[in-house]
């Protein structure tokens, strides 16, 4: 594949985003939840791994910086962010389930976990969605075409039109810029 048949693939995929609809409304949905969550000053716990790792590093840095406009700090936190975290518990028990701790120490009853996942089959993802639900937080998940196991335990699944791991996360970056943005709009007012 050259360049040409990559921006092309790009170009599909994105006028397949704007001609769903219901992938639109539950960006919204995602948008409302993440708000309401930001207003009550519940942390939002966002991760994933490898690429998706990085994506929830760059929403945290966007909201507990900024994206656009001047305002409060946002309480996010990466979950794949606290090597000291990650790796006492993946040596002492498993990765597996490193999330799925993280999300039993920092989430709090009606908070939200953001999960990132290509395939929506992450292991360690997976779990923290079950503590999340266990827990009474709400989950956003950001996936692939299929949505994976992940679309099971997810109150508001945003799965983008692809199979392809780098088209995947290049949808991915438009949608949470555009909900980081929204999320900024509607907290600083």
């Amino acid at each position: 594949m050259n360049f040409i048949e990559s921006l092309n693939e790009n170009i599909q995929n994105i006028k397949t985003l704007i001609s769903d609809s219901d992938l639109q409304s539950r960006i919204e949905s995602a948008i409302k939840i993440l708000t309401e969550n930001v207003l009550q000053e519940n942390p939002i716990l966002i991760c994933g791994n490898g690429g998706s790792a990085a994506d929830a590093e760059h929403i945290t840095g966007e909201l507990v910086g900024r994206f656009l406009k001047e305002r409060k700090a946002i309480n996010a936190i990466s979950l794949n962010s606290n090597s000291a975290a990650i790796t006492a518990w993946s040596n002492d028990y498993e990765y597996e389930s490193v999330f799925e701790r993280q999300v039993e120490a920092h989430g709090k009853n009606g908070g939200v976990v953001f999960l990132i996942s290509t395939s929506g089959n992450s292991e360690n993802t997976l779990r923290a969605a079950k503590k999340a639900k266990e827990m009474k937080l709400k989950v956003i998940s950001l996936t692939g075409e299929s949505g994976g196991r992940l679309k099971d335990f997810s109150d508001v699944l945003l799965n983008v039109p692809s199979t392809k791991t780098p088209r995947i996360q290049e949808m991915h970056i438009l949608i949470y810029h555009y909900i980081c943005e929204e999320i900024e709009k509607r907290y600083a007012g």
